[in-house]
């Protein structure tokens, strides 16, 4: 009898552990689709000696079927512009995951990467060799007012507040390391003097990084604006009101007329990757109360967005002006499609669901991060949200690039970020 009930109690403890067993695996299965995988993210990822500091870096390229990292012969193997991305994407993760060690460490040991990056003249250099030399002298790693010198701005100034207080000697260098750039932006930007000119009959402003580069003017504006947070630097607010009124009048069309309220990027042309004019813009308007902004940052959510998914992504195309506020194409690219050209949008979206608490903002976001799990041109889930890897692009409706580099691992994770805090908002 009491064999009879051992087995009884054996047999159904082997159930109750099978039931577990199958729950857990279960609940394993839900969070990987809910959960973000950072597992190539941290393949890219690496630690190296550098200037005698112990630094992060992220490999640039990662090369499809083993994802073997390659050097680009004219740049070199990394680079603030990625390695900065990855210091924003870290930033934003870790305000929802304070406790993560791990992150931190790697947020912290990115950052010193970059700081070990500016150059004496105050910019940043972008990019070093294999044998750890700086590439100074390349178009895209000079020390200049550019992309990765905003980029730097905007990563140093994200990482800030989550470090001034566990590593004071490191936040101290931030704080150094910004006002050495910013002396140098506030000089070399002429906000003193905002005329505009026609470009290929479209009217624009002359006074913005590159003379004309609305696109590099959203992304300084978002370095800028952590800025301000920290230092309530006049100049600094005045910088960005200049910046903010070049990106406007680079705004063409309307609800009616051809492109919808789109921001152009440069002179004539609209490029798809690194276009947050209107999240910049919603950010700067509500930070000062300033409707014009806004408002401004709504008409391309509005318009030109659902544009854009009704008739299809585009990488870039190019205007020309026929008559008052109406404009036509003159060229257009519609690949490559990347997650970096998609990203701006989907944060658009979701501080307009933020700023209004308007559901179809919400739909908005989630069309446009449905990109990443098939709904595109190419109807190809392209990040996996098993192995973390983002696709590098869509090259066409029958191609797809299954390479997975710094660029779209980090974009993608910003998107989905993003998308799973409006989830649980």
């Amino acid at each position: 009898m009491l064999f009879k009930n051992l087995k009884n109690i054996l047999f159904t403890i082997i159930i109750l552990l099978c039931f577990v067993s199958c729950t857990k695996n279960k609940e394993a299965k839900l969070a990987l689709k809910d959960n973000i995988n950072f597992s190539h993210f941290n393949h890219l990822y690496k630690e190296i000696d550098f200037n005698g500091k112990e630094v992060g870096i992220v490999h640039i390229y990662s090369e499809y079927p083993d994802y073997e990292f390659e050097i680009e012969p004219n740049e070199g193997f990394t680079c603030v512009d990625d390695v900065a991305r990855a210091v924003v994407m870290l930033s934003k993760y870790l305000k929802q995951n304070e406790k993560d060690d791990e992150a931190f460490n790697k947020l912290r040991k990115l950052t010193e990467f970059v700081l070990q990056m500016q150059n004496e003249n105050g910019y940043f250099n972008n990019f070093i060799w294999n044998d750890l030399s700086i590439n100074t002298t390349y178009k895209t790693s000079v020390a200049e007012l550019n992309w990765w010198s905003f980029r730097a701005l905007w990563a140093l100034e994200s990482a800030y507040p989550l470090l001034r207080k566990s590593n004071k000697d490191l936040a101290n260098r931030i704080a150094l390391a910004s006002k050495k750039l910013l002396v140098n932006i506030k000089r070399d930007i002429p906000i003193n003097n905002l005329k505009v000119e026609i470009v290929e009959t479209i009217e624009v402003p002359t006074w913005l990084p590159q003379k004309y580069a609305s696109d590099q003017s959203a992304l300084l504006i978002l370095g800028l604006l952590k800025n301000y947070e920290r230092t309530a630097d006049e100049e600094i607010k005045l910088l960005i009101d200049s910046l903010a009124k070049g990106i406007m009048i680079m705004q063409k069309g309307d609800a009616k007329n051809y492109p919808y309220g789109a921001f152009l990027s440069w002179q004539n042309l609209w490029h798809a990757w690194g276009n947050i004019q209107a999240y910049a813009l919603l950010k700067a308007g509500q930070k000062f109360n300033n409707q014009i902004y806004i408002d401004s940052a709504l008409k391309e959510i509005d318009n030109f967005h659902p544009y854009l998914l009704q008739n299809g992504f585009a990488e870039a195309f190019w205007i020309e002006k026929t008559e008052e506020n109406s404009y036509s194409e003159i060229k257009r690219n519609d690949y490559p499609q990347i997650a970096y050209g998609l990203r701006p949008m989907v944060w658009a979206a979701s501080e307009a669901y933020q700023y209004t608490n308007n559901e179809k903002y919400l739909k908005l976001a989630l069309d446009l991060e449905s990109w990443l799990s098939g709904t595109n041109d190419a109807k190809t889930v392209i990040y996996n949200p098993e192995t973390g890897i983002c696709f590098d692009g869509i090259i066409n409706k029958e191609e797809i690039s299954k390479n997975s580099g710094a660029e779209s691992t980090i974009e993608s994770i910003l998107i989905l970020l993003e998308i799973k805090k409006l989830k649980q908002e």
